[in-house]
């Protein structure tokens, strides 16, 4: 079979070695073929600041920032290799407990909603929690597994879901196009994969839209903030006029990421985007907060990295005739799930296991034969990855997206509603506790598993 994924992200990187880890050996001498493509430098030495240099306002790889692997994410990581686990855990720190402040500092409401932590050597525990990281650093546990070989720098013009044949992939430089069984699109949220699920339009019929909020971020050293950070906290602190966020993304002693969302009418882009303005306008939206660490961060801002909200209408489809989308092409989750990484990890997996599951079942009973008959492997596969994963990622989003008002401007009233709402959960913190770990004790591999035994009997 041969395979072309769009985009060498978190989840491409993924997809690629979740495939060569599920896809079972071909009937033919030939092996299966996985080819990333990738529009931007994928050299696995350069650093995150040099990412950093490309736009600023994109989540894709080319952006450093810091995120949250929840543990159902990191248990994907444990099932594809414990070692990429291991460096993960490595590069990041582990963050068992949630912590809702407001502005002046005051802790509302501490949640710790899954169990134990990892131990301190960075094995993995049964129960994980959260481990906090930098993108860049994430990706490039990823990377490092797959060879240079594999990843072909170049820009997509066009994908073609073909009904008759294989799938075809066009190119920005007019080299000629390449043929694939399957097109997995890992291309995020702008995704050009996409178009290829709607032929008849003349346009993107879901085109992505913008929230009015904008997240800006960056990192301060550590011994900064020392004393005024709990260990292994992650923090959120709320405000009428924004929201700011820290946590420690590196083992004590290095560094701190910390992020910021406001309401922002007009959409920032690498043209318009005065990192000057910016900063000016941070330390004077948040210049009577009392927060110590917000202080802190005020007095040395950089601003490094800026993430515009954006979100994609629910797609009717995420396949058509062996085109497949995973992760933020197939559903843009915001920020505020804390599971963007996570869902993109599940995924793969589920998709990865349904397409070895019948493209095994095919090569028994000799059905592999053509490209079409490999196609309808696919078609299959992807029918019961939709079914698993729609309901799932609809219902974090939309947790999500009631979670995302909070960061909006509010007056006085509402945001004092919002301290005694999340005062109120501090008091009965099992029961945010258990909504969030109902989110991250899923085990995808495992839900797999059941739907394929339901559809074998």
């Amino acid at each position: 079979m041969k395979i072309v994924i769009i985009g060498a992200g978190i989840s491409g990187c993924t997809a690629y070695l979740l495939l060569k880890k599920h896809l079972p050996k071909p009937l033919s001498a030939e092996p299966h073929s996985i080819t990333i493509y990738e529009a931007h430098d994928t050299d696995k030495d350069t650093t995150s600041s040099d990412r950093g240099h490309g736009a600023t306002h994109s989540s894709t790889l080319v952006v450093g920032g810091g995120l949250g692997v929840g543990a159902n994410g990191l248990h994907v990581l444990k099932r594809l290799d414990e070692d990429i686990l291991l460096d993960v855990v490595r590069g990041g720190y582990v963050v068992p407990t949630m912590m809702m402040k407001s502005k002046n500092g005051t802790v509302l409401a501490r949640l710790q909603p899954t169990g134990s932590p990892l131990s301190g050597d960075g094995s993995a525990a049964n129960d994980m929690c959260m481990v906090a990281t930098s993108r860049h650093s994430l990706w490039r546990c990823l990377r490092l597994r797959i060879p240079d070989s594999a990843i072909v720098t170049k820009r997509v013009a066009k994908v073609t879901a073909n009904p008759d044949g294989r799938n075809l992939v066009s190119f920005v430089d007019g080299s000629p196009p390449v043929e694939a069984d399957l097109v997995l699109g890992a291309d995020g949220l702008k995704s050009l994969t996409k178009h290829a699920l709607f032929p008849e339009a003349d346009q993107d019929p879901f085109p992505a839209r913008y929230e009015g909020l904008v997240g800006v971020g960056g990192f301060i050293p550590s011994s900064d903030v020392k004393g005024h950070v709990e260990k292994g906290s992650m923090n959120f602190v709320f405000g009428g006029n924004g929201f700011f966020g820290y946590f420690f993304a590196e083992k004590p002693g290095k560094s701190l990421a910390w992020w910021s969302t406001f309401t922002a009418n007009e959409c920032p882009t690498p043209g318009t985007l005065d990192v000057e303005a910016v900063t000016h306008q941070l330390r004077e939206r948040h210049q009577d907060w009392k927060d110590p660490v917000v202080q802190k961060v005020l007095r040395s801002l950089r601003v490094d990295n800026m993430y515009p909200t954006w979100t994609v209408p629910p797609l009717p489809t995420w396949e058509r005739e062996g085109v497949v989308l995973v992760g933020d092409a197939a559903h843009a989750l915001p920020p505020t799930s804390g599971q963007g990484s996570s869902q993109a990890l599940e995924d793969v997996e589920a998709f990865a296991l349904f397409l070895g599951h019948y493209l095994r079942k095919a090569y028994q009973e000799h059905k592999i034969y053509d490209a079409n008959s490999r196609k309808q492997v696919i078609k299959v596969a992807a029918k019961q990855y939709m079914e698993l994963r729609l309901p799932r990622v609809t219902k974090i989003l939309q947790e999500a997206q009631t979670m995302q008002n909070s960061k909006r401007d509010m007056t006085v009233f509402q945001e004092y509603l919002m301290y005694i709402f999340l005062w109120i959960l501090g008091c009965f913190p099992g029961f945010m506790s258990k909504s969030l770990a109902g989110v991250v004790r899923y085990n995808v591999a495992e839900e797999a598993k059941k739907v394929l035994g339901k559809a074998d009997s």
